[in-house]
């Protein structure tokens, strides 16, 4: 298989990047504009213009609730009679720091205990009498539930809470925000 000139300067200069026959500073120089092609862009790549910041330190804890409810709206077709949802939900404890002393973000297992007494207010419940008239989507069920967490921990813990409810292995709505 004969490469195209492009291919060829490329591959020498991977071969002399790895054997350490460029000067690092010149490696730098020229494969900084291959960030590119892979989905980079140097100083305005993707992961700095992101929300998430890599500097920052997480925890994260898992359960689920089984919710009947219905919709109201056209829009929501068969989804308007009443129906069920197993939702698993993920929550992402965010902060800035560890806690000094135990050098956590938050205890694991009163993340979990929260997460637990706050899906007891709805597994095995129907939304529509829990929550009358309201459109329980799965983006609204993440506010509510982030809510309801930031009701538990305000005082206890600094930073900010991610929510995310799986409606299956394809579909999953989230929301973040200060507690």
């Amino acid at each position: 298989m004969r490469l195209s000139p492009w291919w060829s300067w490329l591959a020498a200069l991977v071969v002399q990047a790895a054997t350490g026959a460029v000067a690092s500073s010149d490696r730098n120089r020229w494969l900084a504009p291959l960030s590119t092609v892979r989905g980079g862009g140097g100083a305005q790549s993707a992961s700095s213009t992101s929300q998430t910041r890599s500097d920052q330190l997480r925890l994260g804890v898992r359960d689920s609730v089984m919710i009947a409810h219905s919709f109201s709206g056209t829009e929501f077709g068969p989804a308007q009679q009443l129906h069920g949802a197993t939702y698993t939900v993920d929550v992402e404890w965010v902060a800035d720091e560890l806690c000094a002393g135990p050098n956590w973000v938050i205890d694991i297992g009163v993340a979990s205990g929260i997460l637990s007494e706050v899906l007891a207010l709805y597994n095995f419940k129907n939304l529509d009498e829990v929550f009358p008239g309201e459109n329980t989507t799965t983006e609204w069920m993440c506010m509510q539930i982030h809510r309801e967490i930031t009701g538990r921990v305000h005082g206890k813990f600094s930073g900010s809470l991610r929510v995310k409810l799986w409606e299956s292995h394809k579909a999953w709505a989230s929301f973040e925000g200060a507690v």
